[in-house]
């Protein structure tokens, strides 16, 4: 119908963000309205087995397992489907498998309907920040994927507030109309799914030149020329970088054993890297089981307990607002630093308080309080870091080449990891009491050394810098390097820059596309402020 071509500048990257931050929201929704659902009173009573710890862990974990294959699906078809229809899939299996939970009277139906929704998540969450990164400048680029994130822990805390809410009502309604209520979000997804086109980068990827140079253009800008000299530029620095990739390409036996020069699989390692370390975190366990684990280790009822998970999910909330200001001040390194030692200090006071209210019953309540303080500042230094870090570096370390399938791999990882966490917490919880809690604290502190020795700072730098890290510096060991640590653009990056985009000018390829050597001239001396 023509929609993708009519907005341009701020709208138009507006509606990119609506598209990436309604999903993100969805898999935001999801993540917290089961904890709700598994708690309440009739659907108890039409899935008893779900009072089993095994069976309950299946329930919540087999939403993460569907999108683990999600996640897969989104490697291998993710590069020939593009950024839109990928997305596409994805808002169909959420709708398909929404809808079938809704509607399950049996066990098997509800497992079914959370694993073709997990699918849906999978593919989404793999897609969507990639989508933001390449349609973003890098000064907005981490704020706008750190926005995704703040919508997804908008929508955890909508359904924690509705768990609560419903609690008053009795029956189907109590946890039906939550399940039901996740349909809102495909109807913003699919409207401005109209109005976007694909990314610019996908685009070059699949030479599609003419149409990545307009949507550059566009992305620019409302009537900007895509003659402009920012625009050219851009679009030079981006086929250059494509060119050196095709001249290098490697098989995939290579990559896997490490003779590439852009260095793929180390790349794609430390993606996953990031994702394992947040669901390691303990996150999801949480997530899915705070209200139980209030309950069950804290004594509290479950009125109460809803209404703590709420104002967990508030203070999770305004975290993710504080992301938001701080992601591109202090780049990615010291955050994820940062939330490592705090999130394990949070853990291990939550294991000593358990473990002193066992030992003295009659201090269990006033250690009970300090507990759940620490849940909520735990909540709080993670959604400062590691839950936002992560979606931020995937989609901008990975190659062109390789960003699709380095961000699915990472998500799968993601998925598979929070699989893995829900479907034992129930399990560790009743075997291990408080030093279920100790092994997370334990986690959280290792996080500390792998970040300062082995991750770069990707902030402040453009996507095209990113095989610069890697071609520039081969070692993994980045700590002592002020071009792979610092917040800065490191002058060497922009050298090259100059001298990619020049080189790109003198190809026939650029002089064709240019059309005029006097436009030629003034894109080289160009490069982009970061």
């Amino acid at each position: 119908m023509g929609l993708s071509d009519i907005l341009s500048g701020v709208p138009l990257l507006t509606c990119v963000t609506i598209v990436n931050a309604a999903s993100m929201s969805w898999f935001g929704y999801d993540q917290g309205v089961f904890s709700g659902v598994l708690i309440s009173a009739d659907f108890k009573y039409w899935f008893p087995e779900t009072l089993q710890s095994n069976i309950s862990g299946i329930a919540s974990s087999c939403f993460s397992l569907g999108a683990f294959f999600g996640a897969i699906f989104a490697f291998f078809c993710g590069d020939k489907l593009g950024r839109k229809k990928t997305i596409w899939i994805a808002v169909a299996f959420n709708v398909i498998g929404a809808i079938l939970q809704i509607t399950s009277w049996h066990l098997p139906q509800l497992i079914v309907g959370r694993v073709i929704n997990g699918f849906g998540m999978g593919v989404s969450s793999s897609t969507c920040p990639v989508f933001q990164a390449e349609c973003s400048k890098p000064r907005v680029r981490g704020k706008l994927v750190v926005i995704l994130s703040l919508s997804n822990t908008a929508a955890y805390c909508l359904s924690n507030w509705m768990n609560y809410a419903l609690y008053f009502q009795g029956g189907a309604l109590q946890w039906r109309f939550p399940l039901g209520f996740q349909l809102i979000f495909p109807f913003m997804i699919v409207i401005a799914l109209f109005f976007v086109p694909d990314s610019p980068r996908w685009l070059m990827l699949k030479d599609r030149h003419d149409e990545a140079l307009a949507v550059i253009a566009r992305l620019a800008g409302r009537n900007v020329d895509t003659q402009d000299p920012e625009v050219m530029a851009e679009f030079l620095s981006i086929q250059a970088t494509i060119e050196e990739e095709r001249r290098e390409v490697v098989s995939t036996a290579d990559v896997l054993r490490c003779r590439d020069n852009t260095q793929n699989l180390r790349r794609i390692i430390l993606s996953c890297g990031t994702q394992f370390m947040q669901q390691f975190s303990g996150v999801n366990a949480l997530g899915y089981y705070l209200p139980s684990m209030l309950q069950q280790v804290l004594g509290y009822d479950q009125q109460k307990s809803r209404l703590l998970t709420g104002v967990n999910g508030t203070i999770y909330l305004f975290s993710a607002f504080c992301c938001l200001l701080i992601i591109d001040r202090f780049g990615r390194r010291k955050m994820m630093m940062y939330g490592a030692s705090t999130m394990g200090s949070c853990y291990f006071i939550i294991a000593m308080t358990l473990l002193g209210a066992k030992l003295h019953p009659s201090m269990q309540f006033r250690l009970g309080e300090v507990t759940t303080a620490f849940f909520f500042l735990y909540y709080f230094f993670y959604g400062t870091s590691f839950a936002k870090v992560p979606w931020v570096f995937n989609s901008e370390v990975n190659s062109l080449g390789w960003r699709t399938r380095g961000a699915a791999v990472a998500t799968a990882t993601n998925w598979m990891g929070g699989f893995i966490v829900t479907q034992f917490t129930k399990t560790g919880v009743d075997k291990l009491g408080w030093g279920f809690f100790l092994l997370f604290a334990g986690f959280c502190f290792a996080y500390f050394p792998v970040v300062y020795f082995f991750y770069p700072e990707t902030s402040r730098r453009t996507l095209e810098d990113m095989d610069q890290i890697f071609i520039q510096y081969p070692g993994i060991i980045v700590c002592g390097k002020p071009d792979l640590t610092q917040r800065a653009r490191p002058q060497l990056f922009i050298d090259v820059e100059h001298a990619r985009i020049a080189e790109a000018q003198s190809t026939k390829v650029g002089v064709m596309v240019m059309g005029d050597k006097e436009a030629g001239r003034t894109v080289a001396d160009h490069s982009e402020h970061v």
